[in-house]
C-alpha cells in the first residue's frame, strides 16, 4: 500500500506546479493533501478530483487558509470530517477516511510561526489532540497519520539545531509533545522504521538559499500504529520537482 502525504502551500499553486501529472505516476492507493488553501467550490477543474480515485475535502470557514484533502483509490467505508474541537474543525485540520480496520488521516497541525497569537493556537491544538490521539489508541483500528506537524523531534530532523531553539517548530515543550506521541502514547515515526539518516528534510524556507543547501526541517510525518509501525516497506522524500516549500513523503506499506 502507497500512501502519499504532503503540505501543497495552495492546491491550486500546486496544480500550477504541475503535481496532478506527478502524483498521477506514483500509483499512491491514498493521497493525503494539506493546506489546501481553497473552496471547494473554486475546484472546479477535473484535475482536482484525478480519476480513478474518491475525493474528499475539507475546508477552512476561512477563505484561502489551512484545509485538508484526501485521494484514495478505494472508497472507504465512511469518512469523518474534524476531531470535535470546533477552533480547529473550523480550520479543516483533520480528515479521516476508514477502510476496513485501517483509518488513514490528513491532517495539518498549526503553525506558530507568525507570531505570539497563532503559538498560543498551536498550544491549545496540542493540549486538546493529545487526549484524543490516545482514545484512537483505545480502538480496535490500525492508524496512519499524514500530517505537517510542524513541529522537529529530534536533532537529526533538522539542520540548525542549536539557531532554532526559541523559534516555534523546535521548542521544547513542542518537542516533548512528540517524545509523548512516540513514547507512552504508543504511536510510531514510520518514516525512522527505514531510515535513520541525517538531513532527511521535508521543507525549507523561501528565504535565502535554504532549499540550495539543504537547509531544512523535516516537519512531514507519517505517524502510524505499531500494527502499521511493523510493516513498513520504503520511504522517500521526494526532491526532483518542486511543488511546495514541503517535499512530498512517500511511503509504502505491507498491509
Amino acid at each position: 500500500m502507497r500512501i502519499i502525504t504532503l503540505n501543497v502551500n495552495g492546491v491550486r499553486s500546486a496544480s500550477r506546479k504541475g503535481v496532478f501529472d506527478w502524483l498521477r505516476k506514483q500509483k499512491a492507493d491514498v493521497v493525503c493533501l494539506q493546506e489546501t488553501k481553497a473552496q471547494e467550490d473554486q475546484l472546479t477543474d477535473p484535475m482536482f478530483r484525478p480519476d480513478g480515485h474518491h475525493c474528499f475535502y475539507f475546508d477552512a470557514k476561512k477563505k484561502g487558509y489551512a484545509g485538508t484533502a484526501l485521494y484514495a483509490r478505494q472508497e472507504p467505508d465512511k469518512v469523518i470530517k474534524g476531531f470535535g474541537v470546533k477552533e480547529f474543525d473550523d480550520e479543516g485540520r483533520y480528515l479521516e477516511a476508514q477502510f476496513g480496520k485501517l483509518s488513514v488521516v490528513s491532517l495539518y497541525l498549526p503553525s506558530g510561526s507568525s507570531g505570539p497569537e497563532r503559538q498560543a493556537s498551536k498550544d491549545r491544538f496540542l493540549k486538546a489532540f493529545m487526549p484524543y490521539l490516545k482514545s484512537l489508541r483505545k480502538k480496535k483500528r490500525e492508524y496512519i497519520l499524514c500530517a505537517d506537524w510542524n513541529i522537529v523531534h529530534t536533532e537529526k530532523d533538522i539542520k540548525n539545531w542549536k539557531g532554532n531553539q526559541k523559534n516555534s517548530g523546535c521548542l521544547p515543550h513542542e518537542r516533548a509533545w512528540l517524545d509523548e506521541l512516540f513514547g507512552p502514547a504508543g504511536y510510531v515515526d514510520a518514516f525512522r522504521v527505514v531510515d535513520q539518516r541525517d538531513e532527511q528534510y521535508t521543507w525549507w524556507s523561501n528565504r535565502g538559499q535554504a532549499w540550495a543547501k539543504n537547509v531544512g526541517w523535516r516537519i512531514d510525518y507519517q505517524v502510524v500504529t505499531p500494527g502499521v509501525g511493523a510493516k513498513v516497506q520504503k520511504a522517500v522524500i521526494y526532491r526532483d520537482q518542486r511543488f511546495s516549500d514541503h517535499a512530498p513523503l512517500i511511503m509504502d506499506y505491507k498491509l
